[in-house]
């Protein structure tokens, strides 16, 4: 192959690439909890984190918009260093979607007006816009005007989710979405991410403690334990031929635990 068509092959596989970290580390409090992270999340896909409590799973996604900073290592968005992104223009471009969402004070239209913000000037979203996301999160938007905090559970994980819809990012980050959720909220809202990621072609990074989720819409699987990543791959891969043996013992014990 000659450089000119090597230069063109290196070009089409990064553009694949959402984020790409490169021997990624974190502490807080002098205590490390990632350690030489080196990993691609492949762009308009669904990456699913797992791994036991304490892994570094939140920590490794607050990393990906900033809320946090690694202590060593580097991290691109879209072949471009992550520190070199204004902090409105990423926050923008990368949504996040906490674990026990905040409703802001207000009705759900307010909620929604709020994160519109950080669009550009004078890029004020119309009531049918409004009305778009929230039909988008299976919400009904002739109660735009409810007071956002009288909600159910399911309900403000919803609005959070049309919430961070609201600033048209490329990437949304999700922690633990149906941590707080009864079962058929959960499948619910998982059935709607999976429909939200195609149709306007977003990339997904979710850490989820339900294993059955992670296969069930993930198209990739990270497995953190003690801050380090244990195997990345595809859902096929990781289901049916995983690599470590801490693989396999991970997932037949979380298959044994689920209800």
């Amino acid at each position: 192959m000659n450089q000119k068509r090597a230069d063109k092959a290196d070009g089409d596989a990064r553009a694949g690439i959402a984020f790409a970290l490169d021997r990624v580390g974190h502490s807080r409090g002098g205590v490390a909890v990632l350690s030489d992270l080196t990993l691609a999340i492949r762009r308009c896909k669904m990456t699913a984190v797992i791994g036991p409590s304490g892994s570094g799973k939140t920590s490794l996604l607050r990393l990906l918009n900033r809320l946090e900073d690694p202590v060593s290592g580097s991290i691109a968005l879209f072949d471009r260093d992550l520190r070199a992104y204004p902090v409105r223009e990423l926050r923008r471009r990368v949504a996040f979607v906490f674990q026990s969402p905040v409703m802001f004070e207000g009705s759900i239209a307010d909620n929604l007006l709020a994160a519109s913000r950080l669009r550009k000037a004078n890029d004020t979203p119309k009531t049918s816009e409004l009305d778009l996301l929230l039909e988008s999160v299976d919400i009904d938007p002739s109660i735009k005007e409810r007071d956002a905090r009288g909600l159910s559970g399911g309900e403000k994980q919803r609005v959070a989710l049309a919430r961070a819809l609201a600033s048209r990012p490329e990437v949304l980050l999700l922690d633990e979405p149906t941590a707080a959720l009864d079962v058929e909220s959960a499948e619910h809202l998982m059935t709607m991410l999976a429909r939200l990621r195609t149709t306007q072609r977003l990339t997904m990074v979710m850490v989820t403690h339900r294993l059955g989720e992670a296969l069930a819409v993930g198209d990739d699987l990270v497995l953190l334990e003690g801050g380090s990543i244990v195997e990345a791959g595809s859902v096929d891969e990781m289901r049916h031929a995983p690599r470590a043996a801490r693989t396999r013992q991970f997932m037949q014990s979380a298959h044994e635990a689920s209800p």
